[in-house]
C-alpha cells in the first residue's frame, strides 16, 4: 500500500470527469484564497500603523461593485451546482442492461455474487467495457464500498439495499476499499477489482474452480444452486406453486414485474421487495392472498436472502 499514488488511474467512463471536477473546484478555491489573502497583505502594508493615508472611512456606494461581486460568485454557484448534478445523475443512473452483482459487507470483509450465482470474497471479477451494477447490503454495521480507480463509492448499510455502478475501461487490478470506519478491523477490510477482457472473464467465469467458498455454512459454489436449496429447507415450495389452489403467489417469472396489493396499490418485485417480504411477509400482501406466510427475520442472514434472490430471478 506504500506505492498508492494520491490520484489512481482512471478506469471508468466517468473518472475523468470527477477529477476534472475536482481539480476545478480546486482550481476556484486556490484562486480566490490566494486573493483573499493578497488583499489582506496589501491592506495590512497600506495602512500600517504611521503611514500616511485617509483613514476617515467617508461612506460611499457604488452599484455596480456590489452587482459584480454579487453576480460573478452567483454564476460561478450555478455553474458549480449545474456541473455537480450532472455527474451526480450519472454516478447514480445505471444502465438498464448492466450486469448485476450482489456485494454483502460485514466485519471485515466483502462477499460478492454475480449475475451467474458465482461467489467472491474481496475480490470481484468483471469484464472490460461493461456497465456493472452492484446492489449492497449490511449484515451487521455501516460500511462504505469505494473504487478509488472508478471514483464511486456508495453507504452500504444494514436492513436496506443500496446501489453504485460503473463500467471499467482498461483492464487491469485495482483497488477497492471500506470507506467507513466499521470498527477495529476497519484497515483490513480491503480487496481487489480484476478488470478482464470478455474473453478472460468469460474463460474464468467457466471455471469452477475460482469460485470462493460458497457460504458460511459451506454451500454448492453457486448462488442460484444454494437458494434452490435452501427455498426447499425452508419448505416455501409447498405454498408458492403455480397450481391455482396455491396458498400463495407463484414466484415464476415474478421477478421485476408489477404486482397488486390488497390495498389497490402495485410494488415493483425486485430485491427490496423480497428481502421485505421474506423478513416482514405481512407488510404487502398481494391481492387474492392471506397473509398466511410466517416471518423469518433472525432465521436466515442476508447471504442467504441474496442465494434466494438469486434463485427467484432465475424462475423464467
Amino acid at each position: 500500500m506504500w506505492d498508492f499514488p494520491f490520484l489512481p488511474n482512471q478506469a471508468s467512463t466517468f473518472a475523468a470527469e470527477v477529477d476534472a471536477f475536482y481539480f476545478a473546484l480546486v482550481g476556484v478555491t486556490a484562486f480566490f484564497t490566494i486573493a483573499i489573502y493578497a488583499m489582506i497583505w496589501w491592506f495590512s502594508v497600506r495602512y500600517r500603523r504611521g503611514k500616511k493615508a485617509d483613514r476617515s472611512n467617508a461612506p460611499t456606494s457604488n452599484h455596480l461593485l456590489e452587482a459584480v461581486w454579487i453576480i460573478i460568485p452567483l454564476g460561478i454557484s450555478l455553474a458549480i451546482f449545474g456541473w455537480s448534478a450532472k455527474i451526480f445523475f450519472e454516478i447514480k443512473t445505471p444502465p438498464q442492461d448492466a450486469m448485476q452483482v450482489h456485494a454483502i459487507g460485514k466485519q471485515w470483509m466483502w462477499k460478492f455474487v454475480n449475475e451467474d450465482g458465482k461467489y467472491e470474497v474481496n475480490e470481484l471479477h468483471v469484464p472490460v467495457g461493461r456497465a456493472v451494477e452492484i446492489k449492497m447490503i449490511s449484515q451487521d454495521v455501516l460500511h462504505d464500498l469505494y473504487f478509488p480507480a472508478f471514483r464511486t463509492k456508495q453507504d452500504v448499510l444494514p436492513g436496506r439495499y443500496t446501489t453504485l455502478w460503473f463500467e471499467a475501461t482498461t483492464p487491469g487490478t485495482y483497488h477497492m476499499f471500506c470507506a467507513e470506519y466499521c470498527g477495529l478491523l476497519h484497515s483490513g477490510m480491503i480487496g481487489k477489482v480484476h478488470v478482464l477482457t470478455q474473453d478472460d472473464y468469460d474463460a474464468w467465469l467457466a471455471d469452477a474452480g475460482g469460485s470462493a467458498t460458497a457460504s458460511s455454512g459451506g454451500g454448492s459454489g453457486n448462488a442460484l444452486v444454494d437458494g434452490a436449496k435452501l427455498f426447499e429447507e425452508k419448505v416455501c415450495h409447498t405454498c408458492h406453486k403455480s397450481e391455482a389452489t396455491a396458498i400463495a403467489p407463484t414466484l415464476v417469472g415474478v421477478y421485476g414485474t408489477d404486482v397488486q396489493l390488497q390495498d389497490g396499490t402495485t410494488v415493483t418485485v425486485d430485491d427490496a421487495y423480497i428481502r421485505e417480504s421474506i423478513k416482514n411477509p405481512g407488510a404487502k400482501i398481494v391481492a387474492g392472498y392471506q397473509p398466511a406466510m410466517p416471518t423469518y427475520e433472525g432465521q436466515i442472514t442476508e447471504e442467504q436472502i441474496v442465494q434466494l434472490i438469486a434463485y427467484i430471478k432465475s424462475l423464467k
